[in-house]
């Protein structure tokens, strides 16, 4: 009977540590960017210096020379979802391993098949393609590995790695010009055009096609002959002064400023003040 009493009490015991939950070593982070007409999520893992050397000949964490899994535990996966470049080469959509070697004043960065990959695992075979990209040094101290992306535009952002003192930017391109140029012309040549359709065909003309007379001809329409929607007279000001016509930017700004007001909106009247102000 004290066996048996004995064996469950262990039995009990074994079962409460396996229910014990202790916080990752090293947390896991993932980040979803969208980009272009796609997205791009980034999954890794972030382990901490903890006093230890980083990036140096033969340090303890991400020696120089050497392949590095950007990270820690398993590979550092992203994942694409519309054609990109990446540093210039191209990479079709699908889940990859971003490996690095890390280097004292450029790395090489490493797209590789092998997103399953765990630990120090790396089959050079997989790799995908390979790119050189410099490495700066930053003033402040980061403790975790981070990543990110920044400078996010309509077709090109930045992937940063920061770790210790070392900075490293990755560059990403899409392009989706025609893309979406197409699929602007189509909907302005269908029947019944909206003010909201003219609106977002001044927005991409303006903003990504840089094609102010279109712009222009397209806000002017959204618009039409009575409108209420500030936001629209704020951005044919903004069309107008780079046309170089600042009276008829004063115009339309005063407009943004007059139903901006009405409809309590205090950010377009700032928005516009500025714009008057700056003519």
């Amino acid at each position: 009977m004290k066996k048996i009493i004995l064996s469950l009490m262990l039995l009990s015991s074994i079962a409460t540590f396996a229910q014990i939950k202790m916080p990752a070593p090293s947390s896991t982070q993932t980040i979803s960017q969208d980009f272009g007409l796609g997205k791009l999520e980034l999954t890794y893992s972030r382990p901490n210096i903890k006093g230890r050397q980083v990036f140096k000949e033969t340090s303890e964490l991400a020696p120089l020379g050497k392949v590095w899994r950007t990270g820690a535990n398993s590979a550092t996966r992203i994942k694409i979802t519309e054609p990109v470049e990446i540093a210039g080469k191209s990479i079709d959509t699908g889940i990859y391993a971003i490996y690095t070697i890390p280097g004292k004043s450029e790395w090489t960065v490493i797209i590789n098949k092998g997103a399953k990959n765990w630990g120090s695992e790396y089959i050079e075979a997989s790799d995908v393609f390979r790119v050189t990209v410099p490495a700066g040094k930053m003033k402040e101290n980061v403790e975790t590995f981070s990543m990110q992306f920044a400078n996010v535009k309509a077709e090109s952002c930045e992937l940063h790695l920061m770790w210790g003192k070392t900075y490293v930017s990755i560059p990403f391109t899409t392009k989706v010009n025609d893309k979406v140029r197409a699929q602007v012309e189509k909907a302005l040549s269908g029947d019944n055009v909206t003010s909201n359709t003219y609106f977002s065909a001044a927005n991409f003309y303006y903003e990504m096609d840089k094609d102010l007379p279109k712009a222009l001809t397209n806000v002017t329409k959204a618009i039409g002959e009575k409108s209420d929607k500030f936001w629209m007279y704020l951005m044919k000001a903004k069309i107008e002064r780079d046309l170089g016509d600042k009276a008829s930017a004063k115009a339309s700004a005063e407009k943004c400023i007059e139903e901006a007001t009405k409809q309590k909106n205090d950010d377009y009247v700032r928005s516009a003040k500025e714009l008057i102000k700056k003519l």
